[in-house]
């Protein structure tokens, strides 16, 4: 993720405000809806270990569990920890079903849960959220996308958006790397990035690209504005067309010598810059 390393900044100037329909209007919808209900939904079931993850999922009700493992080490206290009804029919497993199922890398704790992969949310539905918006474009690591959930779940982000293309599936990297944030921030899946910017906007979001090229991002400009915030991939930052369609590029001030941060990082930082004067 390639930040700048400006120290100065200024608010966007009043010339630079948007005129359009208001949000609550049908042209403000954008047309049709990019992805949501009654759209398939990607990939099969998969595994979830971990004991955070797990309690996450089943504590969910918009997730469906076909199968609980846990051990006999990590029974009790797992169910202990759960705020809704033990699952029915959880399995026992030892250490070598875990790696049957898991693989011998997993780290599980004791605890997996085999779960169907989240309905689809329109962007329109995961905006009635509050909270700064994340935009990624072409984030390809499922670790990162999980971390990047994990931040947006601490600093009450209302959802992470990425493409359909260029973007991991949900999987048991990016639900580990998440650590629960999956089943609480909306992951939204959209076809056309440039599009679903647009529609960011004509719904009252102030979009800022994280990239080299700007001013110094800084969340007291943005008091009072809803923003949403794009990242861009680590290799090349966002593509041009992704640039044309924000309002604002803007980056971090690095004093240091490092010139670039991993984009889960940038995307906690970015976060906390536009939170901190709420």
């Amino acid at each position: 993720m390639r930040t700048p390393r400006h120290t100065s900044s200024k608010p966007p100037s009043p010339q630079n405000q948007r005129s359009g329909p208001p949000a609550s209007s049908p042209e403000s919808r954008g047309g049709q809806r990019q992805h949501g209900k009654g759209r398939p939904k990607p990939g099969g079931p998969y595994w979830i270990a971990g004991v955070h993850a797990c309690q996450a999922a089943l504590e969910n009700p918009h997730r469906t569990v076909q199968r609980v493992l846990l051990s006999a080490e990590a029974q009790e206290s797992f169910l202990e920890r759960l705020t809704v009804p033990p699952p029915p029919a959880a399995e026992r497993a030892d250490k070598a079903r875990f790696t049957a199922l898991l693989g011998s890398e997993a780290i599980h704790q004791g605890v997996a849960v085999l779960v169907e992969p989240l309905e689809p949310i329109a962007i329109e539905d995961a905006l009635e959220r509050p909270g700064p918006v994340l935009v990624l474009d072409q984030v390809t690591d499922p670790r990162n996308v999980g971390a990047i959930l994990r931040s947006a779940a601490a600093f009450g982000a209302a959802c992470v958006v990425m493409q359909d293309r260029h973007a991991p599936e949900e999987s048991a990297a990016l639900a580990k790397a998440a650590s629960g944030a999956l089943e609480v921030v909306p992951l939204v899946r959209v076809v056309n990035l440039a599009r679903c910017l647009d529609t960011l906007k004509q719904n009252d979001c102030w979009v800022v690209g994280l990239d080299a090229g700007g001013g110094h991002l800084d969340g007291t400009s943005f008091q009072g504005r809803r923003a949403a915030l794009v990242l861009g991939s680590e290799g090349d930052g966002l593509r041009r067309l992704t640039r044309e369609h924000c309002d604002e590029i803007a980056g971090l001030s690095m004093p240091g010598t490092m010139e670039s941060l991993n984009v889960s990082v940038a995307a906690a930082i970015g976060l906390y810059e536009l939170t901190r004067a709420s």
